[in-house]
């Protein structure tokens, strides 16, 4: 029987799959100053398709991160915005994005390190 709770635990599956999604953490971050529709979150992110992104606001907002909203007077369409529950993520989205920036060149360099040895491994398999 496993007792570690991270592994045991669907709960903590959960919200480790939730911040796994990349969309997911940049959605959620783009709208830590408020409510957005979504053409100002393709502006704002860059490089979501609007496919993906209306992917990503349905899965937030089933997992009750995001709602949908009026715009506000004068605009049309509709807003996305944070919802209480969504704001709790913001501080792990900020740590990991801290980590990222301290930490982001050693893992690229692992990363380009890793890149011939498996390169040899595929010729050596290809013989």
């Amino acid at each position: 029987m496993n007792t570690d709770p991270l592994l045991a635990d669907c709960r903590a599956r959960l919200a480790f799959d939730l911040l796994s999604n990349t969309w997911n953490a940049v959605v959620l971050w783009s709208l830590r100053e408020g409510p957005l529709r979504p053409v100002e979150l393709r502006g704002r992110i860059g490089g979501i398709s609007s496919k993906v992104l209306t992917e990503t606001l349905r899965r937030l907002q089933y997992n009750g991160l995001v709602d949908r909203r009026p715009p506000g007077p004068g605009r049309p369409g509709v807003a996305y915005g944070l919802t209480a529950l969504g704001r709790t993520l913001l501080p792990a989205i900020d740590a990991f994005g801290a980590w990222a920036f301290e930490h982001g060149d050693e893992v690229m360099a692992a990363q380009e390190a890793a890149e011939p040895a498996e390169e040899a491994e595929e010729a050596g398999g290809a013989a």
